[in-house]
């Protein structure tokens, strides 16, 4: 059973320079989009079993929605938005990655 290769710092930063072609993601979002659904309920999932939208989240957002300042309550929902897409970013790539190993290689499906 092959083991799971580990990348080098330089071969990830080069895959990160690489999708910053605007053509090299048309595909992929495409495909995406066909399958939001799917993904979405996986993301879904994930946020679920990290108890992101939970109760203390819930009173976060209320505190920030919640500032007399107009000014302090924008700052507050912008950067709990920030975060929102950063906690979903980063289990979206771990999604788009794992999803990837199946099929560049279908032999080590079910595998670790």
């Amino acid at each position: 059973m092959p083991e799971r290769r580990a990348f080098s710092d330089e071969e990830i930063e080069a895959a990160i320079q690489a999708l910053s072609d605007p053509e090299r993601l048309v595909e992929a979002q495409e495909l995406v989009t066909r399958r939001a659904p799917q993904l979405q309920r996986i993301l879904d999932e994930a946020l679920a079993e990290a108890d992101w939208f939970g109760s203390a989240r819930d009173g976060e957002l209320l505190g920030a929605a919640g500032r007399a300042d107009p000014d302090e309550r924008v700052d507050a929902m912008r950067n709990l938005l920030a975060e929102d897409t950063r906690v979903s970013m980063l289990i979206g790539v771990a999604v788009g990655y794992e999803l990837a190993r199946p099929l560049i290689d279908p032999t080590t499906e079910g595998r670790d």
